[in-house]
């Protein structure tokens, strides 16, 4: 599991102590690879007392911050294991979903991808009224750049078997927090199958997307990443 973070010390320490009991408590082999952007808080100290308990849980630090796609890359390139999951450091999706995304992979896709959108009895998600409103203008958007089919391309949990991981992770490129197009895309033109998933989600205090401020950002790094697939695509003999 991968989990990026960036001043992350108030909110990580409770989410990475229910994600280690988690994972302790089903007894199978395991790994978290917490991945500090770049800091200026105690993230890096949260994890490493949580390393003291379990060794399984490992520090990536970078000394400057370069953005939540790179951090992403950065754990999951570092991380092993035969399926590989990254979450968002606030615990806005309980880890016990896991087990759902765990399924779509049982049953055969090679990216499974939680969803605030799918309509679904046994999930609720609780989110601001702005925030809804930009998560559809972007998945809208997603939806003309080649991702037909898909609700919710921007929520923070996402499992990939080791082969889709190996292939996507080294290719991307977009470093901020439109990542998850590029690797959505770059999952269907290389045939990768895509499974949603719905899943828990409550929006947490403390976000560090602003719908405003950081809304154009990633407007524009979804079009470039759709213009750099294109002709990679086109490249391919």
């Amino acid at each position: 599991m991968v989990i990026p973070a960036f001043n992350e010390a108030q909110r990580l320490p409770a989410y990475l102590e229910q994600v280690v009991q988690y994972l302790v408590d089903r007894g199978d082999a395991w790994e978290v690879v917490v991945v500090d952007d770049g800091s200026a808080d105690d993230t890096s100290g949260v994890v490493r007392a949580m390393a003291a308990r379990y060794p399984q849980v490992r520090l990536v630090r970078h000394e400057r911050n370069s953005g939540k796609g790179y951090a992403v890359q950065a754990g999951m390139r570092a991380a092993g294991g035969e399926q590989r999951l990254f979450a968002d450091a606030d615990g806005a999706t309980p880890i016990a979903e896991l087990k759902r995304l765990e399924a779509a992979l049982a049953g055969g896709v090679d990216v499974a991808i939680g969803s605030r959108v799918l309509p679904d009895p046994s999930v609720v998600v609780r989110a601001r009224p702005h925030r809804r409103a930009a998560r559809r203008a972007f998945n809208r958007l997603s939806i003309c750049l080649g991702l037909a089919g898909l609700e919710d391309t921007q929520c923070g949990f996402k499992a990939f078997t080791a082969a889709a991981a190996d292939d996507l992770f080294p290719r991307l490129l977009t470093k901020g927090f439109a990542f998850d197009v590029e690797l959505l895309l770059r999952a269907r033109a290389r045939g990768w199958r895509i499974a949603e998933v719905a899943v828990n989600w409550t929006d947490q205090k403390g976000s560090k997307v602003g719908v405003l401020k950081d809304g154009p950002a990633r407007v524009w790094q979804i079009l470039a990443a759709r213009r750099r697939i294109a002709g990679e695509e086109r490249r391919r003999p």
